[in-house]
């Protein structure tokens, strides 16, 4: 253990706060748009949002694999085009990560969209108010609560993230060895003592999150019946 590499640590990290990033920008968007928008076919863009969510990592990993390989659709393009390859690099990495753990950034952004009367905005709309003004000063901070557990949810998700990982970027030192993969070939190799660690690691940072969450949750609820009290 006096030799341990930390590299997995701060890769998790890196890998996760990027994911997360990307994931909310691109969940609240399109999640913004799903809640206020009706049109056919509607319900077939929520279902392939959602689908990473009930799919087993490793098909996801396979899906991904299928189209940012060599010979995928996306891979060949990217190869062809700017000689760059996402497969067993860092950037699988991040790809598998916002991919898995977009449906749960999703899920809650469309809730917190809903959750509150939209006559609110339809009453800024007619006082002159833009889209953009409306949503920075209305839409979000209503949907904040909802928005910020969808992030933290993302941030664990993208930490723990495993299967499709592994599947699109495999295991190479100091490149992909996130803390979920450093702990199954540490198993593998036979290292218990290091795989303990970083499952110490990984369940700290994971019930922290929850913790947090849960912690802020209740003080927002008991600010909001005193204000109102």
């Amino acid at each position: 253990m006096n030799d341990m590499n930390l590299s997995p640590m701060w890769l998790s990290f890196k890998t996760a706060t990027i994911a997360t990033i990307i994931v909310f920008i691109t969940g609240v968007i399109l999640a913004r748009l799903m809640a206020r928008h009706s049109f056919r076919g509607k319900g077939i863009f929520e279902a392939i949002f959602m689908l990473p969510l009930v799919l087993p990592p490793t098909v996801v990993g396979f899906g991904l694999l299928y189209l940012f390989g060599k010979n995928g659709i996306i891979g060949r393009v990217l190869l062809d085009l700017f000689d760059f390859q996402v497969v067993f690099t860092w950037y699988a990495v991040i790809l598998a990560a916002v991919v898995v753990s977009f449906p749960l950034m999703y899920q809650s952004a469309s809730a917190a969209f809903q959750q509150y009367d939209q006559n609110i905005e339809n009453a800024a709309f007619t006082m002159g108010a833009s889209k953009w003004r409306v949503f920075w000063t209305i839409s979000f901070p209503l949907a904040w609560p909802g928005l910020l557990a969808g992030l933290v949810l993302t941030f664990a998700r993208a930490l723990g993230e495993f299967g499709a990982t592994l599947m699109l970027a495999g295991y190479i030192p100091n490149v992909t060895d996130t803390i979920p993969l450093a702990i199954y070939f540490a198993v593998e190799s036979g290292d218990l003592d290091r795989a303990k660690f970083w499952v110490i690691v990984i369940v700290l940072l994971g019930f922290s999150a929850i913790l947090w969450l849960n912690w802020w949750r209740k003080n927002n609820q008991e600010k909001y019946k005193h204000h109102r009290s």
